[in-house]
């Protein structure tokens, strides 16, 4: 069948047709084709070319040698309506051209299923318009097929091995343009035509073959910018800048690429063409796989004993893994000698696809096949550096060859197993299951060594938790029994240490508690963290994790350790919680566990309106006598005074009382002093303080117990008493205008009350309300006293001084 042909020349001058013209078209060629075609023909020869401007229709001559060495504008160009084109220009005088073209209808292929490249060499095409219709280069071509014009098998092996540095990049880039048209268009820089097409060659040969029918191409424009073509040839000096993004230029002109192709369907593909044996292109297309899929090319390559890089090697096992049943046993074992055989580039992406590869074959092939994969990895686990890598399964080491194979493995690596483990395996807790792990598989003998690595193995885990979540750990305790008890009793032994630190852990890692191990305190830290979720209430929260443990505080006290650390951590629970914790529990339990420091320090850091501290204190006083140090005694002792004065049960001479217990417990927490000189404070300012303590106080020259006094007479309570009370506000008065030479601590605190609390509150009151008080004034102490009061209410605040003495002064001779 001969296909539609047209021809396309430059305009002679004096034609009124810029650019060129059809000499012959075929009457089957629509318009818009011929139209579109005039576009895609065209041809500009190199600048600078000998005896032509570069224009066409310049004038000039060039000789025959000239115009051969001109480059050859051969391409496959796709048009609008689905059909494609096949032409070659070539110019034929200085600034004329010729185009030979043929037009293939969509859906057409090329004679004798032939790609477009091929027709490169054929001796159809013509530089000239014929003078009756010839058969078309394609079919004349498919009658002579030893027309190669440079595209043999030797010569484009000779090519690739030529442009090894490019070629991986190369194929890579053709791989994307052919996958996604958006994608950069390919540029070849190359100084012959020829070789551009050979580049084409290349390509087509590798890739898949519906892509290689569509791949479109140019060998020579002077304006890659305007080709529309997937692959565009260019003479160095019309280059594009290789940072263009719309292009991805290549020149072998230039230097050697710096950057490796990370690209295994190119690499393999390019190592194919670089050991000439491109027939191996077609033995992979036979086996299954994805278009451009890496690991049908790496299998081929393997197999015919081509030496691949670690990313190709990995595709190879990856795609065996997933198709066990594609090979046979010849061509299995074959890959898996490939895979083992020695290198110095082995990956740990590779040796995770080797296991792949294994476990598939596990069962599938004789241990003649997967001995030696199952040692490569054994191998690769101990002397690599890739702690993730898993050990293959026992059974890959059956039927004597895998025997000896572990024999093998043994004798090479099990002393350095053990003295690793020996050591303390300071590369971690993934590198000590993965050692673990192989030691099991090996059957190397670990027992003396395996309480200590279980100690560390537990210590590093507490440590750093997120190193226990590699899912080998899981693996280790599923396989080994026990290590796996060994290893849960040591963390249940640590855990009441450090139960935060236990706590994070099993919320990365769902340890595995079946099994007759109690693990009281594994079990609560498991529990912890729902039941702090479910619940504010950090007690009921403390039975719920009690609960979990299975065992009651009074028959293994160290469970009240795990709780209250679990639950408070480093926080301090309140008084009334440390109550509920000291009623809940005995004493002993909290002495043996060591948590009753916990409950003194939730009474040292109770704040003043805690009522619960001060009992709580008399508790701890009682329970844990031997426990308490001296000046801790001290402070509770002071918190247990504070409960005396407020029950009224405080021995006499409390001013001294304080003072004493204040000295043994220095330094005194300032939390407790506020309650014990707090407590006293109050008792003062009430009216039915005893006097005799008044007195002391007012004159023990304690500026931290006076301050206190001044402190709580600012308290709400007492100024809503001054507003509701008109006997208070006497008796205050009464009291703050008194003992004016007790002393500079006293002075200053009483002059503060009455300017800054007695005298807003009394202003404060009504006029009845200011009767009421000179009233009571004048009834509980004296008609003296009331000329004061009277006398201090109308006198502003600075003179408050003279008008104190003056009141004593008056008092007293009354």
């Amino acid at each position: 069948m001969s296909l539609a042909q047209l021809h396309y020349t430059s305009a002679a001058a004096g034609d009124g047709e810029p650019g060129g013209r059809f000499t012959a078209v075929d009457p089957a060629i629509p318009g818009p084709v011929r139209a579109e075609a005039g576009q895609l023909l065209g041809y500009e020869p190199p600048a600078g070319t000998p005896g032509t401007s570069g224009i066409p229709g310049a004038s000039g001559r060039l000789t025959d040698a000239e115009l051969r060495a001109l480059p050859v504008a051969f391409s496959f160009s796709a048009l609008s309506d689905g059909s494609h084109l096949l032409g070659r220009t070539v110019a034929v005088g200085a600034g004329a051209f010729h185009a030979h073209g043929v037009h293939l209808p969509a859906g057409t292929p090329l004679p004798g299923g032939a790609l477009p490249v091929a027709a490169w060499g054929a001796s159809g095409w013509l530089a000239a318009t014929p003078d009756r219709a010839l058969p078309d280069p394609l079919t004349a071509r498919s009658t002579s097929p030893s027309a190669s014009g440079g595209l043999s098998r030797e010569g484009l092996g000779d090519f690739a091995v030529s442009r090894s540095p490019w070629l991986a990049a190369v194929l890579a880039d053709l791989r994307r343009v052919s996958e996604d048209p958006s994608a950069p268009r390919v540029v070849l820089v190359e100084r012959h035509s020829a070789d551009v097409a050979r580049w084409v060659a290349l390509a087509a040969a590798v890739l898949p073959r519906e892509h290689a029918e569509r791949l479109t191409f140019t060998t020579y424009t002077r304006h890659p910018e305007r080709a529309s073509h997937q692959v565009v040839g260019v003479l160095p000096q019309d280059a594009p800048d290789a940072g263009n993004p719309r292009f991805r230029v290549h020149a072998s002109t230039g230097p050697r690429p710096a950057v490796p192709v990370d690209d295994a369907w190119a690499g393999t593909a390019a190592r194919i063409w670089r050991s000439r044996a491109p027939e191996l292109f077609r033995d992979a297309a036979e086996l299954p796989g994805e278009p451009f899929a890496a690991g049908p090319l790496a299998v081929t390559a393997l197999g015919a004993g081509i030496a691949l890089g670690s990313n190709e090697r990995a595709a190879a096992a990856d795609w065996a893994a997933d198709r066990p049943y594609a090979l046979d046993e010849k061509q299995t074992r074959q890959l898996t000698d490939a895979l083992t055989a020695p290198t110095d580039d082995r990956t740990a992406a590779e040796c995770a696809s080797a296991l792949r590869l294994l476990t598939a074959l596990d069962g599938r092939s004789p241990a003649a096949v997967t001995a030696p994969l199952a040692a490569l990895l054994v191998t690769e686990a101990v002397r690599g550096t890739d702690v993730a890598l898993e050990p293959p399964p026992r059974s890959a080491f059956a039927e004597p060859a895998g025997e000896r194979a572990v024999a093998a493995l043994v004798a090479e690596l099990g002393e350095d197993l053990l003295a690793e483990l020996a050591a303390g395996v300071p590369r971690g807790v993934a590198r000590t299951v993965q050692v673990l792990r192989i030691v099991r598989l090996l059957g190397v003998d670990c027992a003396e060594l395996l309480p200590g690595v279980v100690r560390r193995l537990a210590r590093a885990l507490l440590d750093d938790p997120e190193a226990g979540a590699c899912p080998a750990l899981l693996d280790l305790l599923d396989e080994q029994f026990d290590v796996r008890t060994a290893l849960l009793g040591e963390l249940d032994r640590l855990a009441p240490d450090d139960p935060a630190g236990t706590e994070r852990l099993l919320i990365r890692v769902a340890l595995p508690f079946t099994g007759t191990q109690a693990l009281p305190h594994l079990r609560m830290c498991a529990e912890a963290p729902g039941a702090k979720a479910r619940g504010a209430d950090r007690v009921m929260v403390l039975h719920t994790v009690l609960r979990a443990a299975g065992m009651s505080p009074f028959a293994e006290p160290l469970v009240l350790r795990t709780a209250v650390g679990l639950v408070w951590g480093e926080d301090t629970p309140t008084a009334g919680e440390a109550r509920s914790l000291l009623g809940e529990t005995t004493s002993d339990a909290h002495r043996t566990a060591g948590t009753w420091r916990h409950l003194v320090a939730a009474a040292l850091a109770a704040p003043f309106d805690d009522e619960a501290a001060p009992e709580l204190a008399h508790d701890l006083l009682r329970s844990f006598p031997q426990e308490i140090g001296a000046r801790v005694r001290a402070s509770l002792l002071l918190l247990d005074f504070a409960r005396d004065v407020r029950s009224g049960a405080a021995e006499p001479g409390w001013a001294e009382r304080a003072g004493q217990l204040r000295a043994l417990a220095e330094p005194v927490e300032p939390l407790v002093l506020e309650h014990a000189y707090g407590a006293l404070a109050q008792r003062l300012l009430a009216p039915d303080r005893p006097e005799a303590e008044l007195y002391a106080f007012v004159h023990s020259g304690d500026e931290d117990l006076i301050a206190a006094y001044g402190r709580v007479a600012r308290r709400d309570e007492v100024l809503a008493r001054l507003r509701a009370e008109p006997a208070y506000v006497a008796d205050c008065f009464t009291v703050w205008t008194a003992h004016p030479h007790a002393g500079d601590a006293w002075t200053r605190t009483r002059t503060a009350l009455l300017d800054e609390v007695l005298r807003p509150a009394v202003r404060s009151l009504s006029p009845d309300g200011v009767a009421a008080v000179e009233g009571a004034v004048e009834r509980e102490v004296n008609s003296r006293t009331l000329d004061a009061f009277r006398a201090w209410n109308r006198r502003p605040s600075r003179s408050i001084g003279r008008l104190g003495k003056r009141i004593v002064g008056r008092v007293r001779r009354g």
